[in-house]
């Protein structure tokens, strides 16, 4: 028999499954990505309680740290690391440099900074140290205007030439003894090294004198220092370009000469090595010859050279022959 109720929209029973199951599929998957989704933040929040916490604790422990030090430190009596720490302590050894304060006994001249490379704050604590011994005579070469500043801060009575970039303290020099020191420059720009050389030679105990711009391209500014030049012990001629003058020099006199080769010159100089070679080869003998740009080591072989006769020393009779 027909049915009563009227034929059965199946139909409509399966879109209304279909989207039941739709509704349920999208709800479920909603849920699941919420979960995930706060399944993550949890995580990530945890990770960064964690990494705070991590920094918090090293930070905690380094302060804890630093102050132990500095308690032990003070207990010492050291304190800790300051600039005026460095200046008391008075002694040659600082963590990064130990200073040779009894070369002057050992070998007649004392021990000189280098400033190149060394950090004002370096170059400022040995300035410190050497403070305590103003009887050695201490030279800072190669000093740029903060090593200078450092320096001065340490040892404000220190004498500074900003031209040759050295400082000397005790600012005084010692009496000259022993015989002249003549440092001769080829040209203006070559000045720098040969100011080096001429203090450094002062410093360490001889006369001095300074003689400037008397190249080879005007052969009779030289000739006409003639007498100067033969009245002394030994002569530094510093000289870029082609480096020709110390042979020069060495031709017109009898006493040794230091060729001092600079960095001054065009492109083919190659920043000193022409003037090097050109004075390693000098024609004339009895020419010596330093590295380049090397006043202080120009100077100290002249101080050398030219130091007084002392009976019974290396340098006087009954010495080593």
């Amino acid at each position: 028999m027909p049915d009563p109720l009227g034929p059965t929209d199946t139909r409509a029973d399966s879109a209304t499954g279909t989207t039941g199951t739709a509704r349920t599929d999208s709800a479920t998957e909603t849920t699941e990505t919420a979960r995930a989704d706060s399944a993550t933040e949890t995580t990530e929040t945890a990770r960064a309680d964690s990494a705070t916490e991590t920094t918090e604790t090293a930070r905690a422990d380094s302060a804890a740290g630093t102050t132990e030090a500095d308690g032990a430190a003070e207990a010492a009596g050291s304190g800790p690391a300051t600039r005026g720490d460095d200046a008391e302590a008075g002694g040659g050894v600082i963590d990064y440099a130990e200073l040779d304060l009894g070369r002057t006994a050992r070998r007649g001249y004392p021990e000189a900074v280098y400033c190149a490379g060394k950090t004002a704050r370096q170059v400022g604590g040995i300035a410190a140290r050497v403070r305590a011994r103003p009887d050695v005579i201490t030279l800072f070469t190669r000093a740029d205007a903060e090593h200078a500043a450092a320096v001065l801060a340490e040892l404000p009575d220190a004498r500074h030439d900003a031209d040759a970039g050295l400082l000397a303290w005790p600012a005084t020099p010692p009496a000259p003894t022993g015989g002249l020191v003549v440092v001769v420059a080829a040209g203006t720009s070559d000045l720098r090294a040969a100011r080096e050389a001429e203090l450094t030679a002062r410093y360490l105990g001889r006369p001095t004198e300074l003689v400037v711009d008397v190249g080879v391209a005007g052969l009779h500014r030289i000739l006409a220092r003639l007498e100067l030049l033969r009245r002394a012990r030994v002569v530094v001629v510093a000289a870029g370009m082609d480096g020709a003058l110390p042979s020069v020099v060495a031709g017109l006199i009898s006493v040794p000469v230091v060729g001092l080769p600079t960095s001054v010159g065009y492109g083919a100089a190659f920043g000193g090595l022409a003037p090097l070679l050109a004075m390693l080869n000098a024609c004339a003998p009895g020419v010596a010859v330093v590295n380049i740009d090397n006043g202080y080591g120009a100077g100290h072989l002249a101080a050398q050279i030219a130091a007084p006769f002392e009976p019974g020393g290396p340098s006087g009779p009954g010495g080593p022959a």
